[in-house]
């Protein structure tokens, strides 16, 4: 009894021990720290190295082939979403367009329930702004290996921002990077506040269904990037500096509800404009 209770004791102290010489992560949350992608662009870096970025070219079939019954599907999809242009929901679909923050926080507001700033919720804008960078540039590979012509070229037909035009035909459309970056989004906020999970999925979807309105991306490139935005949240927590920040993160969003925060934007307004395209896809 005596050894056994011995071998407890020291297995306690190499505990405490480890603990105590294990440095604790504190995830970053000043810009500065984190450093922009490009200088002057306002998009921080993500967390993950490129080696460590999902392939999305090896995840990906290729897109439609021009003449099949999936193209066939993508114009149907496209007729049908574009057509949402002009109203609430087509004025939605332009602001989703914008990843700048600190207007890109507000993504999400309604469906977390809680206002997203630098200043009250430091860890989740820095976890958003890092994973935006992270999802984007995993759909790198197959948009460079594709270069897919985007739908309102295809259609010579006008898009929400015609000012973004002439950028966006420089771009391969297959994947979709704000799809990819709205579901990453969508999940990684659904982890932290699982109570909400339903909504944030569904803003999520509706984020990346708005680059179809807008005339951007064929219904394919949008199921493609929610694909990458997946496999690139399942990367990232594999990352400890993001596990330490989403740590972080869940606990702002416990001490924001424990304190009342709420948004401060017309989320009346969110939800009908949303409900005109719930049942449309993607």
């Amino acid at each position: 009894m005596q050894f056994y209770l011995c071998a407890i004791a020291l297995s306690a102290a190499l505990l405490a021990s480890a603990c105590a010489t294990t440095p604790r992560i504190v995830a970053p949350v000043s810009a500065a720290e984190v450093g922009e992608l490009s200088a002057g662009s306002g998009y921080l870096k993500g967390y993950l190295a490129s080696a460590d970025l999902p392939d999305s070219l090896a995840l990906l079939p290729p897109p439609p082939a021009e003449g099949s019954a999936a193209q066939a599907g993508d114009d149907a999809a496209f007729r049908m979403l574009t057509a949402l242009q002009g109203t609430p929901r087509g004025a939605l679909a332009v602001q989703d367009v914008n990843l700048l923050f600190p207007k890109a926080a507000e993504t999400f507001t309604c469906s977390l329930g809680l206002p997203i700033s630098e200043e009250e919720t430091p860890n989740l804008n820095m976890l958003l702004r890092r994973t935006l960078a992270d999802a984007g540039q995993a759909t790198s590979r197959a948009k460079v290996k594709y270069k897919r012509t985007r739908p309102f070229v295809v259609f010579k037909a006008p898009t929400c921002t015609p000012l973004l035009e002439a950028e966006l035909m420089k771009d391969g459309s297959y994947p979709s990077g704000h799809s990819a970056v709205g579901w990453a989004w969508a999940l990684e906020l659904a982890e932290i506040a699982p109570e909400r999970e339903d909504l944030l999925l569904q803003r999520g979807r509706a984020f990346s269904q708005s680059r179809g309105i807008c005339g951007a991306h064929w219904k394919s490139d949008i199921e493609a990037g929610r694909l990458i935005g997946a496999a690139t949240l399942a990367r990232l927590h594999a990352n400890p500096v993001f596990v330490a920040q989403m740590e972080a993160a869940r606990l702002e969003v416990a001490r924001a509800r424990a304190r009342g925060a709420a948004p401060v934007i017309d989320c009346g307004a969110e939800t009908s404009a949303l409900a005109t395209s719930s049942m449309l896809a993607p």
